[in-house]
């Protein structure tokens, strides 16, 4: 049954230690291990946990922070690590990435991306990406992973516009 559209911006989100031992419960659960480097990455990572980071992003402060160069390939494996085992969420149009503060919970992505501040929520509603997929099998189309990205502007980047 579908549930109800709800947004994960406006729920009471873990974060901080709460918000990595989930995730580190969620990696390990999948026979993963929790090393330095994820555990790095997943700090960069959850430290911007509304504005999506890329790979070369998050390679730059870790780079610094560590004093020692680190690879953007390197951390686009564990972020597709961290996409497949649902801690991380991919924004395609950016190739960035944001984190999932609810790792137990499983939906099609559905993302509100503001051009102005760079802001993203991540919204579900299951009825909408229910009939995606299904419009997709109609076509004969088995959907892998339908991801909704909504470009424009947050209401408070909407109302400066409207006062420039």
């Amino acid at each position: 049954m579908a549930r109800a559209a709800h947004s994960h911006h406006h729920h009471i989100e873990p974060a901080g230690d709460d918000l990595t031992t989930a995730a580190r419960a969620a990696l390990e659960a999948r026979g993963e291990q929790w090393t330095e480097m994820r555990a790095a990455i997943f700090e960069v990572l959850a430290a911007e946990q509304d504005r999506p980071s890329s790979a070369y992003d998050i390679a730059d402060k870790l780079s610094r922070a560590r004093d020692k160069r680190v690879a953007p390939n390197s951390v686009y494996r564990i972020l597709d690590l961290f996409v497949a085992s649902n801690l991380a969420l991919r924004i395609e149009s950016a190739n960035a990435f944001v984190v999932n503060a609810h790792p137990g919970c499983r939906h099609d992505c559905i993302f509100l991306v503001c051009k102005g501040c760079g802001e993203t929520t991540h919204v579900d509603d299951d009825a909408l990406t229910t009939n995606v997929r299904a419009m997709a099998e109609r076509e004969g189309f088995l959907a892998e992973r339908p991801v909704i990205e909504i470009l424009g502007r947050c209401a408070k980047c909407g109302a400066q516009s409207v006062q420039d």
